[in-house]
């Protein structure tokens, strides 16, 4: 997991949240050149189209291809070419493609540099529900989810600060089924983002709110960067 960030918080008072496209480009923006990165299904697809060709980011999907593009659309669309969520993807030059068990060790494995998943908590000390809200109507969804938490050497995550009933997802402990513990390193939601891959939960930039009104809505002790 990565060491906390040394930059200082940036609070963006002059605009609203951000919409889920924007969300999208700031995890984009903090993915490093060269690294080897798998999207979790939902929200988190939408990072591929957003990375910059000259940033050398690889792409993987658990079900069995490595150099994945993009989303495909009209003309590009093959039924048979598909991320793990079923959404066709383009074929860049030098996609390869592998078998489903060669792609789970690969993410078992350590050598994913980054995962962006979404969740339903995240605890302030890095841990991630995100496969089931223990409701008895729910319907399990793990997927790769554990594999991928406990494999990258990133974990980031992908969602809306609070739920529908107002309740907050960034939580002193889940409530929910685990997916990983201490797993994550940072929380990226329309409003801020986190750093909780160390003691402290570092709130690094802000958008249409700032650090202390978060504070007065989180039962999280926050802290500032710099």
């Amino acid at each position: 997991m990565s060491t906390p960030s040394t930059r200082s918080t940036v609070e963006h008072l002059d605009r609203g949240p951000l919409s889920r496209d924007e969300m999208a480009a700031v995890v984009a923006r903090d993915i490093p050149d060269g690294s080897f990165v798998n999207l979790g299904i939902g929200q988190p697809t939408s990072v591929a189209g957003h990375l910059r060709p000259e940033a050398g980011v690889v792409l993987h999907t658990e079900n069995g291809m490595l150099g994945m593009g993009p989303e495909a659309h009209g003309d590009e669309v093959d039924p048979d070419l598909t991320n793990a969520g079923k959404v066709p993807v383009t074929e860049p030059p030098g996609a390869a493609y592998f078998h489903h068990a060669d792609s789970f060790a690969m993410m078992r494995g350590g050598h994913l540099d980054v995962c962006v998943l979404g969740a339903f908590q995240v605890s302030a000390s890095g841990d991630l529900a995100n496969w089931h809200t223990g409701a008895p109507d729910a319907i399990p969804a793990v997927g790769g989810a554990m594999d991928l938490a406990n494999g990258a050497k990133d974990v980031f995550v992908m969602m809306t600060l609070f739920a529908k009933d107002g309740s907050a997802k960034l939580v002193p402990t889940c409530t929910y089924p685990l997916t990983g513990v201490g797993c994550v390193s940072r929380v990226y939601t329309e409003v801020a983002l986190f750093d909780v891959s160390g003691p402290e939960v570092v709130v690094l930039e802000t958008w249409g709110t700032s650090v202390d009104d978060l504070a007065a809505r989180l039962d999280v002790p926050l802290h500032r960067a710099g």
